[in-house]
Parts: C-alpha cells; sequence; structure tokens
C-alpha cells in the first residue's frame, strides 16, 4: 500500500490533506481513483489508514479509516555521526542507515576526511540528502523521516556525544572493546550515538579525544571495513540486539 509523510498542518480533525509533489504522485504516477486506501504517517510515529475522497493534480483530500502507532521504528534513538566521505558513498550510507533504523544521520569533519562540499553547495546537498531519507523512510516502512543534519565538525560531535546513553565510536586502533560486548553492557540504553570515520579513519588524537569524552572506543572484527560499511555493520549489530 502507498506510503505518505504528512506535517501536522495537513491534518484537520478526521480529514488529510495532501499537497504539491505527493498529491501529483497519486494522481498521476500512481493513478489512484477515490475509494483507494493509502497510509499517511503523521513524522510523529503515529500512521493513519486513509480513503482517498478527491484527487487533483495539486491536492488531495481523504479521511482516516483508522489509527495506529507504528510498529516498524527501533526501540532505541540512534543518531549515526559519519565522516564525511568521497564520492557519493554518504548518499548510500543514508539511504541503509534509514532502513537499518537509524533516528537521524550528522556528517562531520575530521582531520583524515579527504573531501568537503563546497559552502555554497551545502544547504542544495542537505536537500537532495533528505529527499533520499524520506524515500528510503516511505520504501522501508518507517513511521519517521529521520533526519540528515549539515556537517559539523568533530569537536561538535564529541560535545554532542554527551547527551547519549552511550556513544560508541568506532575504531581499528588499540585499546577497544567488542561491538557485541559494549552492546550488551548497555541493554537499557534508549539513546545511542554511533561515530564512524571517513576513509582515512582516525588520528590518534581525535581516539585520545573520544575516549576523554566518554564515548566507548569499539572494534568490529578482524577485518577492516569501508567507511560505507562500518555503518551498516553497528546499525545491523544495534538491530540485532534490540529488536530481532
Amino acid at each position: 500500500m502507498p506510503r505518505f509523510f504528512v506535517p501536522s498542518s495537513g491534518f484537520d480533525g478526521e480529514t488529510v490533506t495532501v499537497t504539491g509533489d505527493d498529491a501529483f504522485h497519486m494522481a498521476r504516477s500512481l493513478r489512484m481513483a477515490v475509494g483507494d486506501t493509502v497510509t499517511v504517517c503523521d513524522m510523529h510515529g503515529k500512521e493513519h489508514l486513509c480513503r482517498l475522497e478527491s484527487l487533483r493534480d495539486d491536492v488531495c483530500r481523504m479521511t482516516i479509516l483508522e489509527s495506529r502507532e507504528s510498529d516498524t521504528e527501533s526501540p532505541v534513538d540512534v543518531t549515526l555521526y559519519m565522516g564525511y566521505p568521497k564520492g557519493d558513498k554518504l548518499e548510500l550510507v543514508i539511504q541503509k542507515a534509514v532502513e537499518l533504523g537509524a533516528c537521524s544521520i550528522v556528517p562531520f569533519f575530521s582531520e583524515r576526511c579527504v573531501k568537503q562540499p563546497r559552502a555554497d553547495r551545502e544547504e542544495k546537498q542537505n536537500a537532495r540528502q533528505c529527499r533520499i531519507a524520506e524515500e528510503a523512510a516511505k520504501q522501508c516502512g518507517r513511521g519517521r523521516i529521520p533526519s540528515v543534519g549539515l556537517p559539523i565538525p568533530f569537536s561538535a560531535v564529541l560535545q554532542a556525544a554527551k547527551d547519549y546513553d552511550v556513544t560508541l565510536f568506532c575504531y581499528e586502533g588499540d585499546g577497544t572493546r567488542p561491538l557485541k560486548e559494549v552492546l550488551q553492557a548497555h541493554r537499557s540504553a534508549k539513546r545511542i550515538a554511533v561515530i564512524i570515520g571517513a576513509e582515512g579513519g582516525f588520528s590518534l588524537a581525535e581516539a585520545e579525544a573520544a575516549v576523554a569524552a566518554g564515548c566507548e572506543s569499539v572494534g568490529l572484527g578482524r577485518r577492516i571495513l569501508r567507511c560505507e560499511t562500518a555503518p551498516l555493520c553497528v546499525l545491523s549489530g544495534i538491530s540485532y540486539e534490540f529488536e530481532l
């Protein structure tokens, strides 16, 4: 069944109004008709089964038939902090992170990041990344659209780490604990941050700063994972430990 995300302004009692590109998609791409049913998510974790009452290219109106809390969201709030990678790797990471249950994705710049987007293109690139997150959320049946933030410095990531029950600093150097061991030690966690480096990983100084900031230094096994593979490994581990 088609799934759409509608902001609070689109709800009025038992009536839901969809406008813009989504309305056009219903009318033209999906060729829906009055009487068809769709799933509408209110972006606050609740989804509604709705029946189409009127249909135009620019606006569609529907009636709510039933509502329920979404059962597709992770029981833990996970934020992925991703070192800014080369090429289009970040777009792949965003798409898969959404599928694996991340609530937000925040790129950051560290010492070994090779690529930095031009300042005059950051907003445009972020808009595209947000659309990728929304499409992934629709495809996999999420009840919310995960946010994608603008890039921040590594120091800001460590400052934000204080707001989580546990922050996983993924590192290939010495002094790490296995991911499984750390997750099992924090089974009561409700908010988890995951920090993944770009292609060059982290410098020793950054690793020491992360530990000093209270992050848990974790290893991801005996093999060195690509920067776009590592977040999928960690998010899958969190899903297994807390959901499956």
